[in-house]
């Protein structure tokens, strides 16, 4: 009886330990990577990563600087979606940088080219609705010809 109390009590007490390293670990991670600052519209919180400073700074010099954030192009404008491509692209970033996997100059990948292209219309619908009809059966994409409108070239 005496054994099998100790073999839990060894195991209780690595669970702990184990329990807490993966959230002590988390929690430095979180706030050595500025965590927090991802769940705000600042612009600014983009480029905590350096392989996005220069996306940074076109848009900082580029025509929508005065009128768009990161967010309003690249995340949707409800909160659910807004928060579910935050963290699909925070888990993303995460990785890819961690192990230095990304192309540099950063590139868009096709997950996020999608939900750009509907913020693209969700502004842009008065005009995009009277282009609509020379793009016939194809599905227009305003990236391939406007691809450095929100960031400069």
């Amino acid at each position: 009886m005496q054994i099998g109390k100790n073999f839990l009590s060894r195991v209780w007490i690595f669970i702990f330990f184990l329990f807490g390293g993966i959230v002590g670990l988390g929690g430095f991670t979180f706030i050595y990577g500025q965590g927090l600052s991802y769940l705000s519209e600042d612009p600014k919180a983009c480029v905590n990563c350096h392989a996005m400073q220069s996306v940074y700074d076109r848009w900082n010099h580029g025509s929508h600087k005065a009128v768009a954030t990161c967010n309003d192009c690249h995340t949707p404008d409800f909160m659910y979606g807004k928060y579910i491509v935050k963290a699909i692209n925070g888990w993303n970033h995460s990785v890819a940088f961690t192990t230095g996997n990304y192309p540099e100059p950063i590139r868009i990948n096709d997950f996020n080219r999608k939900v750009t292209q509907l913020q693209c219309l969700k502004c842009h619908s008065a005009l995009v609705s009277s282009v609509m009809p020379y793009h016939g059966k194809e599905e227009m994409n305003c990236l391939v010809c406007h691809s450095g409108v929100g960031h400069g070239h």
